[in-house]
């Protein structure tokens, strides 16, 4: 049975995973018979949004780690212990966390950084030629990782500048609908848009569940 890695980076759209793709993405791998590792770096958030009103507030502090559990219902691992040979594969949900917490892309754009133990294992897995998914706005830390050594094909939709950024970092942005996928098969790497277009759950789905089962199939490469 593969076992497959999922990194979230909080709870909620705005400052954390976006709970639609990380629940999508955790439903659609375990209809293919696939069993997850949940993880997330145990680091604070960059900030806290209130998701009623998008303000940021100004005095609370929220841990990483501590947020994505209420999607993984208590069931995850520290990033920092998990090692590229306990898993079969490694899959990035989006949301602004993947964004701001896993690295700095939000507010530093191309000249973002990774946290370093999420770029350590994205790093091993690819050393290994383990698949790695991307969804949302998580293609763009990808670009980051790999850069001009190795100028993987991503998507994250059809965002001129976003998708500018990702080609300044090295990588090679494809234009994409959200219930569709960007294969990059020389480099086992499978990405997403889903709700970096204003799309419905039901096409955000269609996507996600194409990106979960062409990771699937690369695994068995």
């Amino acid at each position: 049975m593969a076992k497959v890695g999922v990194v979230l980076s909080g709870c909620g759209v705005y400052d954390g995973s976006e709970i639609h793709e990380g629940v999508l993405t955790l439903y659609f791998l375990e209809k293919a018979g696939a069993t997850t590792v949940m993880m997330a770096p145990n680091i604070d958030q960059a900030h806290v949004v209130n998701h009623l009103t998008g303000e940021v507030s100004k005095d609370e502090k929220r841990n990483v780690l501590a947020e994505s559990a209420r999607i993984a219902r208590g069931n995850i691992k520290d990033i920092k212990s998990v090692r590229a040979t306990e898993i079969d594969a490694l899959i990035f949900p989006g949301g602004y966390g993947a964004a701001k917490n896993l690295c700095t892309f939000a507010f530093d754009g191309p000249d973002c950084k990774v946290n370093e133990d999420v770029a350590r294992l994205t790093k091993d897995v690819y050393s290994l030629a383990k698949p790695i998914g991307a969804i949302c706005i998580a293609p763009a830390m990808m670009a980051r990782i790999f850069g001009d050594a190795t100028p993987i094909e991503l998507t994250i939709g059809t965002d001129k500048d976003t998708a500018n950024a990702i080609n300044i970092m090295g990588g090679r942005h494809i234009s994409c609908t959200a219930a569709n996928i960007v294969i990059d098969s020389k480099h086992k790497v499978v990405t997403t848009p889903a709700y970096m277009l204003p799309v419905s759950i039901a096409e955000a789905a269609e996507g996600i569940e194409k990106l979960v089962k062409a990771v699937m199939d690369l695994i068995k490469r």
